[in-house]
């Protein structure tokens, strides 16, 4: 009941509402978000509607919440390092596979055997490859942290996992292009037998 309707008996046995007891969680939200409305409720003239457009940026969630608890502050501290320390390592890692037959000698320098690398036409394909999956894995591991951080949830883990999941596949690539190149396949697998 308004202030401009006329009170009957029956409601003078009713206590005045006050605070908006009698309203509708609609009128009660209205008047809450709007100041206006109770102004003009009190008034006794009809609110104007809510733009349309205040409607949808109420109704739009907030592009990233912000964590407020620490351990939320500490993830987030936490993924960043590893999204930037993992960028670092794509790039550099981009830099060598490239440079196939380089990677691939120095690849055999680890096992302290002296073999070339001849192969180059299958050895810049395959490192293309392997770099390939390294940097856009890092790109996919980045956009699903970038997702699971904005709806607020616990992100440090997917970067270690996209880490592992790139680094399995560009090997394997790696190691097929040192396959393409059966002199120095054998070279390398001789040492390691011994």
């Amino acid at each position: 009941m308004s202030d401009a309707e006329p009170r009957t008996p029956a409601d003078e046995a009713r206590p005045r509402p006050q605070y908006g007891e009698y309203a509708t969680p609609e009128e009660q939200r209205a008047r809450i978000r709007r100041p206006e409305v109770t102004e003009a409720l009190e008034a006794g003239v009809a609110p104007q509607p809510e733009p349309v457009v205040e409607q949808r940026a109420a109704a739009k969630p907030s592009p990233m919440p912000v964590p407020t608890t620490r351990g939320g502050q500490i993830d987030r501290i936490v993924t960043f390092g590893l999204l930037i320390y993992g960028l670092f390592s794509v790039v550099t890692s981009i830099i060598q596979l490239l440079n196939f037959p380089e990677y691939a000698n120095n690849f055999a320098r680890v096992f302290r055997v002296d073999a070339t690398f001849t192969n180059l036409t299958a050895g810049y394909l395959w490192g293309a490859a392997a770099a390939a999956v390294t940097g856009i894995g890092w790109l996919l591991t980045a956009m699903f942290t970038w997702r699971s951080m904005k709806r607020g949830r616990i992100s440090f883990w997917i970067p270690i996992v996209g880490a592992l999941v790139s680094t399995v596949i560009a090997a394997v690539l790696s190691l097929v292009g040192m396959a393409s190149d059966p002199q120095f396949l054998s070279a390398v697998m001789g040492s390691v037998s011994n």
